[in-house]
């Protein structure tokens, strides 16, 4: 080997070294940045007319598991979607109260329960008779205020929806325009690792909304499908379609036109939680919070308060009253009509006859609501058959409730257990969501950078450069002795 073979060896041994730094050095850096690939530098001997000159740089490998990614995502979209769910049921159950809180449905039903049996022991005294009108009030207002909640969470839920809907969007459009650069960095022959980091970042943001399969294309572009099959992206990116309503009310539905559903460049496509185009990720868990489980909860509401309604306006209890009038719990201050039962909650007012605050006169509680003047102030037996009329069991006409008779407390206790239950299932769902999602995040993390790992190849890499520059220092004094010669 001659002096300028040995030379120009040796000083791509310092270049390789030098890039092998700038490698070991970002990957430290980014030890904890999510979506970033380890990399590695790919080396070749150097072979000059026939002859091994040193060694060359080849390219840059990023490292990255693509089975694992995919699992790792579809887990994610998972938990993400079950931990939606979990907290909407949440939100609800707190809404009605647990059996351990003071201001629960269950404690407002007892509250109204002594009120009236503690009135009929003393009819004269008014304010055991205002006591009744005012655990009245506290039980409708605690029934629509949870009604409220249930149309804020769909409202809520329509309003995520929309935001969603734009990040897809957004992302699909980013990751279509990465694809372009990486593809003309592969024809180029540059290093696309950092653009590639970029990408894994963008079609994360999406992967828990929407579960996806990432497909290998041509040049380093990628395509991504649905778990359900559906093209997002495939050259050009598709583009999700969705109109928010602003405020949802019980009674609005996607069937009926009043709430939008969701469009893939231009045409319909289904928001089932189980089985469609986009099931498994968050946006199908609101989907199914506005248009199936809140809904569901409203439906359960409305029928306790139609039971409750309907317990207080039997025919025979008030005999004051006239044919087809309300009874102490009204439909908005009307009698309750059965074919529009929807949002009944919200609407159930107390009898403005009995309520001295809206022209009424407290005595109606004990002489009836049809009575123009007060009867004896000793007749506690109108109270007494209130308070029978909500303990007696009855069989509940509407909410799907299962079949039996039962007293008005214990329909409304079967609905939060209901609710509750439902709430246990999905937490544990979600934890075993996020179990498997943290499992296959940690096995995504060893195979990522170890510093520990990039330390050791530095000081290898220390050691080339240093041989190197000693291989240099020493050609360079044989020169200095050829020149004195």
């Amino acid at each position: 080997m001659s002096i300028t073979a040995g030379l120009s060896s040796a000083l791509s041994g310092l270049n390789a070294a030098a890039r092998a730094a700038e490698i070991v050095s970002s990957n430290i850096a980014n030890a904890m940045t999510e979506g970033y690939g380890r990399r590695e530098l790919q080396l070749s001997a150097r072979n000059i007319g026939g002859s091994g000159q040193g060694v060359t740089v080849t390219g840059v490998l990023r490292r990255a598991d693509p089975i694992l990614l995919g699992d790792r995502r579809l887990a994610q979209a998972g938990s993400s979607a079950r931990e939606t769910t979990a907290a909407f049921l949440k939100k609800i159950e707190s809404s009605l109260g647990t059996v351990d809180s003071a201001s629960s449905l269950g404690s407002r039903i007892s509250d109204f329960d002594t009120a009236l049996l503690e009135a009929s022991s003393r009819p004269e005294s008014e304010a055991r008779l205002s006591k009744v009108l005012d655990t009245a009030k506290a039980l409708v207002n605690h029934l629509g205020l949870a009604g409220t909640d249930i149309q804020q969470a769909r409202t809520a839920a329509d309003d995520q929806i929309e935001a969603q809907v734009a990040q897809v969007n957004t992302a699909l459009a980013r990751i279509a325009d990465l694809n372009g650069q990486i593809r003309a960095t592969t024809g180029s022959g540059r290093d696309n690792s950092a653009l590639i980091d970029q990408r894994q970042q963008a079609v994360d943001s999406i992967a828990k909304i929407i579960p996806l399969r990432e497909v290998a294309r041509d040049k380093g572009e990628v395509a991504l499908f649905t778990t359900g099959g559906t093209v997002l992206l495939d050259g050009l990116p598709a583009r999700l379609g969705f109109t928010p309503v602003g405020v949802v009310i019980a009674g609005m539905t996607q069937a009926s036109g009043a709430l939008s559903g969701l469009t893939l460049n231009g045409k319909a496509v289904s928001t089932a939680a189980e089985g469609g185009p986009i099931s498994g990720g968050t946006l199908a868990s609101q989907f199914a919070i506005r248009d199936d489980l809140a809904p569901h909860a409203q439906a359960k509401l409305d029928a306790v308060a139609r039971d409750l309604v309907e317990r207080f306006a039997a025919s025979g209890l008030d005999s004051t009253r006239s044919v087809g009038a309300p009874g102490l719990f009204t439909d908005g201050g009307a009698a309750l009509n059965a074919a529009n039962e929807i949002g009944l909650a919200q609407r159930l007012t107390v009898s403005t006859v009995a309520d001295p605050a809206r022209g009424g006169a407290l005595w109606r509680l004990r002489d009836g609501l049809g009575a123009a003047t007060p009867g004896a102030a000793g007749n506690g037996q109108l109270l007494k058959d209130l308070q029978a009329a909500l303990t007696s069991p009855r069989t509940p006409v509407s909410g799907d409730f299962m079949t039996g008779a039962r007293s008005f407390s214990t329909l409304a206790a079967d609905m939060v257990s209901g609710v509750a239950s439902a709430r246990l299932t999905a937490e544990s769902e979600a934890s075993y969501s996020l179990a498997q999602l943290d499992t296959l995040s940690m096995m995504e993390m060893e195979q990522g950078v170890d510093t520990d790992q990039e330390m050791q190849s530095l000081l290898m890499i220390e050691q080339a450069y240093a041989a190197n520059a000693k291989v240099i220092s020493t050609i360079g004094e044989m020169i200095q002795k050829l020149l004195e010669m």
